[in-house]
């Protein structure tokens, strides 16, 4: 059950799209916009007056925030002071989780309410303008989704590198690099319950109506770009360490391809033909590239300890795979920056920091001293194969809230036939 409208992009909305997102560690494919709801129109008699009147405050503080921040939450300037009355992407966080179970209430028992009101949101990926549906669990699927790219915003701003005592060299604190992976994890937990639990309660027909910024493939997508890049964190740290060894490294660089892979794999086939959509699939291509890169780079120099002719032969093809993919991502990364909205990179630091500098020095040397030492066919023209390791980095389990303990007494006050809201017939 539930109905839906789209509105097509030609209706004359006005979508925001800003023409310049900043400097991009995570990339937030743009905000969907929850628009206002009257609950006293859709509602009267059924709920409390209590009840309405809470629904409407929390939504409507969501509506406002969520616009007053839409502009400028996918640009990367750090806020150093509140806007418009404290609304900050933590404050927006907590009224989403505020409003999730009041809102649940209307799935309690399998109640009709659920199909009583119209949630509408304006998509960024998708050609529609906007997306209407007579469905709460589209209302709760979005404010997941919300939840989660506030926390990519969140993410991106703590990895910005900023200058260091010595004034030289951009860095990103450990500390903010331990925090920006718990935020991911959050982040993959909000959208794999949207996708576990969520979605499986809308009917196919409006599952299959959904706007392409909720389908199940873009879902998973960001999903496994939170998992993605808090292993690409992950690297960078053991990069940093004294005691992280190669084979640590290289375990690190192979999830992180499969992550990436696995994004790709949902995304790439879905129309995602706007702006956002079609940035957000070059974002994921780079990675993915990128990803390979510190692969192969680190399965090159483990094979190089070895002491045969074939492993050696291995080792050079492997590093020479890194190389390559080290210079098809640098063209992928314009592509994606290139990309509107317009975006450009933070300053070098962490992982690619410390591999732009070593996989061409590294390659060179070893395929020279390979190459004295061998003859040229003992060296393999193909990259040999990546080792598989399983996927330790998992989302942070989340569960939606129980419904809020108001729904309760907006059942005491209905049996007893008091307080109900009456329409405005004015």
């Amino acid at each position: 059950m539930g109905c839906l409208v789209s509105t097509p992009k030609d209706s004359g909305g006005n979508r925001r799209r800003p023409g310049n997102i900043g400097e991009v560690s995570v990339y937030v494919p743009g905000l969907r916009i929850p628009k206002p709801v009257d609950f006293l129109q859709s509602l009267g008699g059924h709920l409390s007056k209590m009840l309405v009147e809470r629904l409407t405050a929390l939504r409507t503080c969501i509506v406002v925030m969520a616009g007053q921040e839409a502009p400028t939450i996918t640009r990367t300037r750090r806020k150093t002071a509140a806007q418009h009355g404290g609304s900050t992407l933590a404050d927006l966080h907590q009224a989403l989780e505020d409003y999730l179970p009041v809102l649940l209430g209307f799935v309690a028992d399998g109640s009709e309410l659920q199909y009583k009101v119209q949630f509408i949101w304006e998509n960024q990926e998708d050609d529609a303008e906007e997306t209407a549906m007579f469905n709460v669990w589209y209302e709760v699927l979005s404010v997941l989704h919300l939840m989660a790219m506030l926390s990519f915003a969140q993410a991106n701003l703590l990895l910005l590198p900023g200058t260091s005592a010595d004034g030289y060299q951009p860095k990103v604190s450990e500390e903010s690099r331990r925090a920006s992976i718990d935020i991911l994890l959050k982040a993959a937990g909000y959208l794999d319950c949207a996708v576990r639990h969520v979605l499986p309660q809308l009917p196919s027909e409006l599952r299959r109506n959904l706007p392409v910024d909720l389908a199940e493939g873009v879902l998973r997508a960001l999903c496994l770009q939170a998992l993605g890049q808090g292993v690409d964190i992950q690297l960078g740290m053991a990069i940093d360490s004294t005691k992280a060894t190669l084979a640590v490294k290289r375990r690190l660089a192979c999830e992180m391809v499969k992550y990436w892979q696995q994004a790709q794999d949902n995304i790439m086939n879905l129309p995602l033909s706007n702006g956002w959509g079609e940035k957000h699939q070059h974002f994921v291509k780079w990675k993915y590239i990128e990803a390979k890169a510190a692969a192969y780079y680190y399965h090159g120099l483990i094979l190089d300890e070895g002491n045969t002719e074939k492993s050696h032969g291995m080792a050079v093809a492997a590093l020479q795979a890194a190389d390559e993919y080290f210079k098809e991502s640098k063209k992928a990364c314009e592509v994606f920056n290139a990309a509107h909205p317009l975006s450009r990179n933070p300053p070098l630091w962490g992982t690619m920091k410390y591999l732009s500098e070593k996989i061409p020095k590294d390659t060179s040397s070893k395929v020279r001293i390979n190459r004295d030492l061998y003859f040229h066919e003992k060296i393999m023209e193909t990259a040999p194969t990546l080792p598989d390791f399983a996927l330790a980095l998992k989302p942070d389990e989340y569960q939606l809230p129980p419904v809020d303990p108001s729904w309760n007494e907006n059942v005491k006050l209905s049996h007893i036939g008091i307080n109900q809201v009456k329409l405005d017939k004015r």
